[in-house]
């Protein structure tokens, strides 16, 4: 069964959790997004159009109800008590005066990282397992200028939360270098695609995927279906070939041709029968709630990411 737009909000109304509506003598249990054998959880990037302070994060997700996390870095740092890097607002473009503040930002971050530990890391992963929510992820992008001290960093960061893989929003070139590293920590690394179908540098066709996959046994896949839609291809046919190498999955509702983020059910991602492949195939990759749509006036992040959880629960359990 395939759900429209109209299904997007009546659903979510219907099917809220009694704790996130408030209803008399509701209490947050611990948080179970794992359904009908597909594990749902959602990347804290999602809550950005918010501006979450990071020490909100843990609380929203028990809200929400979800039970499996891809932790930014970002956010994964600054809950170990790194100094922030100033954030300016979601998709701003900063001044030169704010840019230099993000520049200073991470200088301080940079001197801080050299003084971690696991320690320093398994704090924070304490955190969330006294919550229940599992932290299956480490989200850590890693751009062209990205240092050789910094992949190390990333890969020291994820062992010590104990996490299955990391995911990343980086380049074809950058990839090369990550593959003897990944090989090294024996831990799995998936570049994270976008539409950039021209550039030979980007994750953005099969082939380019393909391509990093061929770099290394511990190169992989993290899929976002609403960019593959976007950038003109099926994200069915490439899980069923590779499923193997896929790391987790974004999910998010987008137009063909490059078009816009929708709220789910608006646009043209199959994310109904993404889901019941998984469900058929029992794939264990996340499927991970990428909220990128604009959030609608009177809500925020926690409404809309509950939305989307609600509607993936129906998807499933139809």
């Amino acid at each position: 069964m395939t759900h429209t737009r109209r299904d997007f909000g009546r659903i979510a109304a219907a099917a809220l959790p009694a704790a996130f509506l408030g209803l008399p003598g509701a209490a947050f249990a611990r948080p179970n997004s794992k359904i009908a054998g597909v594990q749902i959880g959602t990347i804290t990037y999602s809550f950005k159009q918010d501006v979450k302070k990071p020490e909100e994060i843990i609380p929203d997700l028990t809200k929400i109800g979800i039970s499996s996390v891809e932790l930014m870095s970002d956010d994964g740092e600054r809950m170990a008590g790194a100094p922030p890097i100033p954030n300016f607002g979601f998709g701003v473009k900063p001044t030169a005066d704010q840019q230099a503040q993000i520049e200073e930002g991470r200088r301080k971050r940079s001197e801080w990282r050299a003084q971690t530990t696991p320690a320093t890391y398994e704090a924070v992963l304490k955190m969330f397992n006294d919550a229940g929510v599992h932290v299956d992820l480490l989200c850590y992008n890693m751009a062209a200028n990205i240092t050789d001290d910094e992949i190390e960093h990333a890969f020291k960061m994820a062992r010590a939360l104990k996490v299955k893989a990391i995911s990343s929003t980086s380049t074809v070139a950058v990839a090369k270098r990550v593959a003897p590293v990944a090989e090294k920590f024996k831990l799995m690394w998936g570049g994270h695609g976008h539409t950039a179908v021209n550039d030979p540098n980007e994750f953005a066709t099969p082939e380019s995927f393909e391509h990093i996959i061929s770099l290394g046994s511990y190169i992989g896949v993290n899929l976002d279906i609403g960019h593959y839609t976007a950038a003109g291809y099926d994200p069915i046919a490439f899980i069923q070939k590779h499923h193997g190498r896929i790391t987790n999955l974004h999910l998010k509702d987008r137009k063909k041709h490059d078009g816009p983020n929708m709220p789910w059910g608006q646009g043209e991602t199959p994310i109904n029968e993404v889901l019941l492949l998984l469900k058929k195939e029992k794939y264990t990759f996340p499927a991970n709630i990428e909220l990128e749509y604009p959030i609608p006036p009177g809500s925020d992040s926690v409404q809309e990411i509950s939305k989307c959880l609600v509607y993936a629960r129906k998807c499933l359990e139809a």
